[in-house]
């Protein structure tokens, strides 16, 4: 080899060397996490929630819309202020029937947007916006105020017997608020009833679709009704093993069905969700010298919890058992504050699963409105999933005699 040939193969080395040695240096300088999205199924665009508290209505009817595309069907806007004037209409119907003792309120099921759309049927979004009252985006304080207090008094009821006009009174605030309910109306060209475009154009069964959650105090493989505030029309679950729950998730996301997820978001390891992570931290004791697990005991208890939410890098989190399930239920520490929508998986840098969430806060964070929540964050907060029975392996759907 000559001078002029040796010089450039060394310069070439130095290149190369330079470049990996600057690209390892760039993965030291990563703080927090990174994920490489191994599955991620069709979705509609993430919508906006805003000020009301109708997360369940957005992720029952972003499932069901993708639900739309995986069988072919096509891309639709669903009207979520539908299913809640509707709710809010039957809510009232029990609230006074039980007089007074239920949960009414501005929260719901996943359960509520299938029978809405059983009994009442569905319309578009560009139909029915649900935004009658000056605002822009969805907020429903005064909304939910006054509804409450309109039942209340009908409870209260001086006159020792209900009038009948009672609730055309609550539905005529509806209509106020959201609007008045279309009886026929068109799209893409074509007339449509909500019940018709709800049977020829959405075209889903909703009988199809089930509830699945994983308690103790009920038995295993059968149904109950999970009791929770927002379960107003007290619809029943099934009930299986934690191990199946996350069978049934893994099999419906790897055979391309998405998953409502309704869960507990009070965790500290959801507070960092700007972030676009969900997780549920353990002491990292097992990664620490003698020396840094006593630095570490000696911490104050606030101290402890700062250094385990920095999440500038990936941590280890907790073995969830069905135990520690049960007892955050009981104990309140898990609670029913929020519906998503699972669409796929992703691998952190160190190769642990997580799943990718659609969520309804509009464009919120750096992912986008979505984010990524891990196994041990899924299998202890869930409170429930909804799925198509197709989604669930068909040892398990034989169990549950589905």
């Amino acid at each position: 080899m000559n001078m002029k040939l040796r010089l450039i193969f060394t310069a070439l080395i130095v290149v190369c060397t330079i470049s990996v040695f600057a690209e390892d240096k760039k993965k030291e300088e990563v703080k927090g996490y990174v994920f490489e999205d191994e599955i991620e199924l069709a979705a509609t665009p993430v919508k906006d929630q805003y000020r009301s508290g109708t997360c369940w209505s957005f992720s029952g009817l972003s499932f069901l819309e993708s639900e739309m595309l995986r069988l072919g069907k096509p891309e639709v806007d669903l009207s979520e202020m539908f299913i809640v004037w509707h709710t809010y209409s039957e809510k009232a119907k029990k609230h006074v029937r039980m007089h007074g003792n239920l949960n009414f309120a501005g929260g719901g099921a996943f359960h509520d947007v299938t029978n809405m759309i059983r009994e009442f049927g569905i319309v578009p979004e560009s139909v029915f916006s649900g935004l009658n009252y000056g605002e822009e985006k969805h907020v429903h304080g005064e909304m939910d105020k006054v509804l409450k207090e309109h039942v209340d008094a009908v409870v209260e009821n001086k006159n020792r017997k209900l009038t009948t006009v009672w609730h055309e009174s609550i539905d005529a605030t509806l209509d106020s608020y959201l609007g008045e309910l279309p009886k026929k109306f068109e799209y893409e060209g074509k007339q449509y009833t909500p019940q018709s475009f709800a049977s020829d154009y959405v075209g889903l069964h909703m009988d199809d679709y089930v509830e699945i959650t994983s308690y103790t105090h009920h038995p295993f493989y059968d149904k109950f009704i999970l009791e929770v505030p927002d379960n107003w029309s007290w619809d029943e679950v099934y009930n299986v093993p934690l191990n199946e729950l996350e069978q049934i998730i893994e099999y419906a996301l790897t055979n391309g069905l998405t998953v409502a997820w309704a869960t507990d978001i009070s965790e500290k390891g959801w507070a960092t969700s700007n972030k676009g992570v969900a997780v549920v931290p353990a002491a990292p004791a097992e990664d620490m010298s003698d020396a840094e697990i006593a630095k570490w005991e000696a911490l104050p208890q606030k101290e402890k919890e700062k250094e385990l939410y920095k999440l500038e890098k990936p941590v280890p989190e907790l073995v969830v058992t069905q135990e520690m399930r049960q007892a955050a239920f009981d104990n309140y520490q898990t609670t029913d504050d929020h519906g998503m929508h699972i669409i796929g998986t992703a691998k952190d840098q160190n190769g642990n699963t997580f799943y990718k969430v659609k969520n309804s806060w509009g464009d919120y964070n750096k992912y986008e409105g979505y984010f990524y929540a891990s196994k041990p964050y899924v299998n202890y907060k869930t409170m429930c999933i909804m799925v198509h029975k197709d989604g669930i392996p068909q040892s398990i759907r034989e169990k549950l005699k589905l």
